[in-house]
Formats: structure tokens, C-alpha cells, sequence
């Protein structure tokens, strides 16, 4: 199936059919998926019908990019960051995304403690753990995230409420299994530890070519942007 031919509705339906399919094939509820509709290659204009057809769940990954689309829908869905977080940019985002995902780092930890505390709001983040060991992306070593999280616990205002990985990009979508398998493992682990205040929950994990394996492997939040809402230059 060509799911650029077809329209935003359509590809929302197929979406959801194949999320219900991953979860049946896992004897997991479809409920339990949050699919998080990725708007970063698309227009003001497809990013709010993306909302007007019933998507709650949109997400950015560079302020720069998001602040016009901010400025004008905003106060409708819930808006998600998943890209590399800039320290300077953290002034931009606090307070308007209900989650990032992308907390990799202490430098980036102290700004959002200092920024959310002046607001007087909490954060909500995903840690985000490079599984698959590549140089170019970003996140924390997975052998480092206890620390990490025992550093940052004295930053109240930030929640860690989940972790997040990228998979490498590869044809065949059985191939990412074992960085997904190897997320949720971490996630268990941790939560052995017992290192937050309220056990780990959600695996923010699974992009348009892999999703159904990630869910298969206990993804709760997935990222879809091609397969979901289309990709427009220049956008």
C-alpha cells in the first residue's frame, strides 16, 4: 500500500488497524499505544488538521521549526519535543511541551530544573538511551543511565516518567527488535532499583518503518510521521 497516495483520514485508519494488529499479535490492549503523530516535516496548515481529525498526540523536534506552528495551535492537543534538546533552548520549550523526550545529559538536566522551578511547574521527561550503540545518535549509554538518574534526583521538578531510543534505520524492521527488547529490559532493571519515585512506565519507542516490532516489544508511545501525516519539503 502507497500510504502517501492516500488521504490524512485514511492513513489515520490504517495506522490504528495496524497498531490494534501489533498489540493482538503481543496479547497486549491497543489502549496501552499512544501514537504520537510527528509534524516536523509538515505545514501549519496539515499540522492542524492533523489535530481536527482527532490526533491528541503531536510532536517537533526543533523549536526553531515549532514556533510558528506553537503560536497558532498551541492550545490544542498535546505537544511532545523528541529531537536533540540546545541547553539555550530550553527557555523556549519549558511549559509548552508536556513532554520531552530527549533528556540525555546533566547540563541539559540542571537548565530544565532551573527553568521549570522559576515557572513553578514540573517536567515530564523521557531519558533518552542510545541501545544500539551508534556514533551518530544521540543518548545515554545504556550502562550509564543508573547513575544518571541517581545524579538528577535531586531535581524535583523534573519527572522521569519514561525512557526513549531510536532504532538504526534498516530495511527490515526484525533487525530493530533487539534494541527495543533491550529498552524495555533496561526500563525493568531500573525499576528494580527502585532509583525514582514512582516505578518507570512508558517506552517511547518506534518510528513509521518499525513501529509494529517496538510495539510487539512493549513500545507505550510511538512516533509516526510519514506513514502518519506525509512528509512535505521545505516544510
Amino acid at each position: 500500500m502507497n500510504t502517501l497516495s492516500l488521504t490524512l483520514n485514511e492513513r489515520i485508519a490504517a495506522v490504528k488497524a495496524r497498531v490494534s494488529q501489533a498489540c493482538a499479535a503481543s496479547g497486549r490492549d491497543a489502549a496501552d499505544v499512544k501514537v504520537i503523530a510527528v509534524t516536523k516535516y509538515v505545514s501549519l496548515d496539515t499540522m492542524s488538521a492533523v489535530l481536527e481529525a482527532g490526533m491528541e498526540d503531536v510532536a517537533e523536534s526543533r523549536w526553531q521549526d515549532a514556533e510558528q506552528k506553537w503560536k497558532a495551535l498551541g492550545d490544542k492537543g498535546t505537544w511532545h519535543f523528541i529531537g536533540h534538546l540546545q541547553t539555550n533552548k530550553v527557555k523556549d520549550v519549558i511549559g509548552k511541551f508536556q513532554y520531552i523526550h530527549s533528556l540525555d545529559r546533566l547540563s541539559l538536566a540542571g537548565e530544565l530544573q532551573k527553568k521549570a522551578d522559576a515557572a513553578g511547574i514540573d517536567v515530564k521527561v523521557f531519558l533518552q538511551v542510545n541501545i544500539s550503540g551508534e556514533d551518530t545518535k544521540f543518548g545515554l549509554p545504556p550502562e550509564a543511565v543508573a547513575d544518571f538518574l541517581r545524579e538528577i534526583a535531586p531535581f524535583h521538578r523534573i519527572k522521569v516518567i519514561g525512557l526513549m531510543t531510536m532504532a538504526p534505520h534498516v530495511e527490515d524492521p526484525e533487525l530493530a527488535r533487539p534494541v527495543f527488547r533491550g529498552l524495555r529490559e533496561l526500563r525493568d532493571r531500573l525499576n528494580s532499583l527502585t532509583l525514582t519515585p514512582e516505578p518507570i512506565q512508558e517506552l517511547s519507542m518506534g518510528m513509521s518503518n518499525d513501529f509494529e516490532v517496538a510495539i510487539q516489544e512493549g513500545a507505550t508511545q510511538v512516533r509516526l510521521g510519514s506513514v502518519l501525516v506525509g512528509h512535505e519539503e521545505g516544510a
